[in-house]
């Protein structure tokens, strides 16, 4: 398979390298992490899998004083014996020098890394296949990533690659799990995993998962936690000001990549009820990709209405969201609901259907028709 060129994620790496000195590059397994470090430019690329790198940084900064060119890739750090060790000393002592790290996510989770690197280190994170990568992979058919996801290798597959799902979610037990983690029970794990993935998008409720899992409450929520640090689950929390109409504290969950959810549901092919809730997972990773955070809620009240999902900086007015795969199955009632709580603030609709953007008058409120691209462009610069 030759080497596609990422050019979204490229100038994003480029971007922080101006910033700091070391990039930590996260992102699930089989993202494409890997690929993505080789293909950039004038790097000189080590793998920390293999014993003959682990010796040549044993002492870290004779390893450091032989780097004649000022870019380097160390892949699978969490393989050095002291990782985060390396990555101080050429932050604070090696500023020439471009570091790009990745390793698994329990490196990341770990404390003593967070704390020894607290302000050093630029934190990326490399999402399933965002709309860049679709034009990249000359491949712009939104079914098809919807249902085989966007890590590259099932995205690439000639068919549902349905063995690599089940393959995808072994290694992520031994490998990311089992190592982090000190969880017993694989079959329980597993299971809520796989309802996590079914039920994307929902509203989670604890104590319904108990049962079909078989283990306590607290268990569940350390499960949870496992998901969201290691990228495969994103909890959106609700959007709120405790009013007494509101919904306050029950999050909904996303799971990470489209093609996992289709594939725990059991969907083969996509109806033409099925797309929408895809859409909206496509739009939520996009929003993801462009802003690297998972700060993005959802608002809900208790008669039922609800706004897909809510961006809101400590200065911004909040910008409601929806996302739909057709803007003629608008109906402007949530909008009109929130912005009676909220009356300040952009209403958007973000349709996979809209060329050029457009607004429409609904009661009170303006809403704004746009494309997922013109949405995260604009976005982006305001």
């Amino acid at each position: 398979m030759h080497m596609v060129r990422r050019h979204f994620w490229q100038k994003v790496i480029e971007d922080a390298w101006r910033e700091r000195s070391v990039i930590w590059l996260a992102g699930v397994r089989r993202a494409g992490k890997t690929v993505l470090c080789q293909s950039l430019p004038n790097v000189e690329y080590f793998d920390c899998e293999l014993p003959r790198t682990r010796r040549l940084m044993e002492d870290p900064e004779s390893f450091l004083d032989t780097i004649s060119r000022g870019r380097i890739v160390l892949d699978e750090i969490h393989r050095l014996p002291n990782p985060s060790e390396l990555l101080k000393i050429a932050a604070d002592h090696y500023p020439h020098i471009r570091v790009l790290a990745t390793g698994s996510s329990t490196l990341e989770a770990s404390v003593k890394f967070k704390d020894t690197l607290a302000g050093r280190k630029e934190n990326l994170w490399l999402t399933p296949m965002c709309l860049e990568d679709l034009k990249d992979f000359k491949q712009p058919d939104l079914l098809r990533r919807f249902l085989q996801g966007g890590l590259p290798p099932f995205f690439l597959a000639q068919s549902f690659p349905e063995r690599d799902f089940q393959e995808w979610m072994d290694a992520y037990w031994a490998k990311d799990i089992q190592e982090l983690f000190r969880l017993e029970r694989r079959s329980s794990f597993q299971k809520f995993t796989e309802l996590i993935l079914a039920q994307s998008g929902g509203l989670f409720e604890a104590t319904r998962f108990t049962g079909p899992c078989e283990v306590s409450r607290t268990t569940i929520a350390n499960y949870l936690k496992a998901l969201e640090a290691t990228y495969v689950a994103h909890i959106i929390r609700p959007f709120s000001t405790h009013r007494p109409t509101e919904i306050v504290s029950a999050p909904k969950v996303y799971g990470f990549d489209t093609g996992f959810v289709c594939y725990y549901r059991g969907w083969q092919d996509l109806r033409e009820e099925d797309v929408g809730i895809m859409w909206e997972h496509f739009v939520l990773n996009e929003m993801m990709a462009r802003r690297q955070t998972r700060e993005i809620s959802y608002w809900r009240d208790k008669r039922g209405h609800e706004v897909d999902f809510v961006l809101a900086g400590k200065r911004q007015q909040p910008v409601a969201i929806e996302c739909k795969w057709s803007a003629s199955n608008f109906d402007a009632g949530n909008l009109q609901a929130f912005r009676r709580v909220y009356p300040e603030g952009e209403n958007v609709v973000v349709a996979q259907d809209v060329d050029r953007a457009f607004s429409r008058q609904f009661g009170e409120i303006s809403v704004r028709f746009e494309s997922l691209t013109g949405f995260v462009c604009r976005e982006r610069k305001s």
